[in-house]
């Protein structure tokens, strides 16, 4: 039979993994180049890693980035816009959209285990908001969310898993949904060098205007049609 200690750890060792990053990366000082002031000072020595080494710097980013979604640090629309800067549009909105996949899936499964009691006491006004769509049409609710984040960016990660959503549909939702909002953000970040040269901070705003608003709208519409059609087809 196994002992209380062992079973304690076979359950919780998530958490306990995640608490020990979470303090590491606090008391390193590590969160505090997730702003856009750190981005701005070592841009020049960012540049030259990436360009002295591509694939090792895109592999850093990518776990850079799974680290900052999993342990959900702040500074996750930094480190897109840095993707986009160090590089480009194309490739760095691919590698976020990588890194915060795997980052969500990671967090999603901690959840299942030994993070389930402590986020569910914790957010329970907030779970029981969304947990009538997740449990009727997991998929197309949580990619509306992940279109348009009308709740917190962590809560949309855990409550998938606090509510039993399969693990492939969340990953699938996840990857498709955060795709428009990455692109635009990493634009943005491609354009940082004139931004940087003339001293001044990127306009996030943007996301807000109706030429970029309308369409993730438009999106996030086609979502909740999809899980009509759905139900629509389930009743018939």
């Amino acid at each position: 039979m196994p002992s209380p200690v062992r079973t304690a750890l076979a359950r919780f060792w998530p958490l306990i993994l995640l608490a020990a990053l979470l303090g590491l990366a606090w008391a390193s000082g590590a969160t505090r180049l997730l702003s856009f002031e750190a981005l701005a000072e070592h841009r020049a020595t960012l540049v030259g890693w990436v360009a002295a080494r591509p694939a090792l710097a895109a592999g850093a980013y990518v776990a850079a980035y799974v680290a900052v979604v999993a342990l959900s640090l702040p500074g996750g629309a930094v480190m897109t816009l840095a993707g986009g800067f160090l590089f480009g549009a194309l490739l760095g909105t691919a590698l976020t959209v990588v890194g915060a996949t795997l980052g969500a899936c990671a967090l999603f499964l901690a959840a299942r285990t030994a993070l389930a009691p402590f986020v569910a006491g914790r957010a329970a006004g907030l779970l029981d908001k969304v947990r009538p769509g997740l449990e009727r049409d997991g998929f197309f609710y949580l990619l509306t969310l992940r279109l348009i984040p009308v709740v917190p960016f962590w809560l949309a990660n855990l409550a998938p898993a606090l509510v039993g959503m399969p693990f492939a549909p969340y990953a699938a939702a996840t990857a498709i949904g955060i795709i428009p909002g990455t692109a635009v953000f990493s634009g943005i970040g491609a354009g940082l060098g004139e931004i940087f040269a003339a001293g001044g901070r990127p306009d996030l705003s943007v996301i807000f205007s109706p030429a970029i608003l309308l369409p993730l709208l438009g999106l996030a519409g086609l979502s909740l049609l999809g899980a009509w059609w759905r139900n629509r087809k389930r009743d018939a």
